[in-house]
């Protein structure tokens, strides 16, 4: 990926790079390991937001600083001294972040290494795509201290797994790791931890070379139709095309693909 044009804004616990027509978006924790307090969940929802009304941007990936862990969940030293309130003012703040990712409508990947657990584990799920390290460890503890996954597990992994495997790591809170999420597709490829920034940002580019129009269509339409009977699905695609055929990245890709040269979308 060339950094032209690349632009950077730091926060206090997520970082935002443009590099051409990716976003980066990193989680900036690493000496608590990335945990989700309420101030990282509302400054990603924040900058979320930003990159969802960002028409330059067409495909975002979800990063993290450190060496040990992606993200290991929800910050329970910050929430040892809670009150109830505080727990329910949290889950609007929680609810709210991982609403923003699954709401981007542009393609997303997550970028996991070492730990992702709970609530990381959860953020992973919420993006479109995950690329896994060789060393990663996938799981959900809540239930071992008196909770369930709230940020959206119990939909998301029983829908890519089914609900018995889904029940089982979920009563359990055992660890997955690559190999196994790989071969349960719960990962879309499994690499070295030392090419992992290097091979979820190729994928990114490779997604970057369709047209964004059609990404968006495309994704909408296969989320639309999750729990769909199949004809209700089937209309959630015609939908999808009617969006495409009447864009001007249609009339430029069957252009290009004609003249033998590489598309130049519009995003229109």
């Amino acid at each position: 990926m060339t950094d032209q044009h690349a632009q950077e804004v730091n926060g206090d616990f997520v970082s935002f790079e443009q590099r051409g027509r990716v976003a980066v978006v990193t989680l900036e924790r690493p000496e608590a390991m990335n945990a989700i307090s309420g101030a990282l969940a509302q400054e990603l929802a924040a900058t979320t937001a930003r990159i969802a009304a960002n028409r330059d941007i067409w495909v975002v990936v979800l990063a993290a600083a450190g060496e040990r862990a992606f993200c290991v969940g929800a910050d329970l030293k910050e929430r040892a001294s809670f009150s109830l309130d505080d727990w329910h003012a949290n889950r609007v703040a929680m609810r709210a972040m991982f609403a923003a990712l699954r709401g981007l409508q542009q393609p997303s990947v997550a970028s996991v290494f070492g730990f992702a657990l709970g609530g990381g584990f959860e953020l992973a799920l919420s993006c479109d795509l995950i690329v896994a390290a060789d060393d990663v460890e996938l799981g959900l503890p809540e239930a071992g201290v008196g909770l369930v996954p709230a940020g959206g597990a119990t939909q998301l992994l029983a829908r890519a797994l089914g609900t018995s495997r889904a029940k089982e790591i979920i009563f359990t809170g055992r660890r997955i790791g690559a190999e196994e999420a790989l071969a349960a597709g719960l990962v879309a490829k499994v690499v070295p931890r030392s090419e992992l920034r290097a091979q979820t940002l190729a994928l990114a580019d490779a997604i970057c070379r369709a047209s964004p129009v059609a990404l968006r269509a495309a994704k909408g339409a296969i989320d639309a139709a999750l729990g769909l009977p199949l004809e209700q699905g089937i209309e959630a695609e015609n939908d999808a095309w009617r969006a495409t055929v009447s864009s001007a990245d249609r009339v430029e890709g069957i252009a290009a693909f004609n003249a033998k040269r590489e598309p130049r979308w519009s995003n229109r």
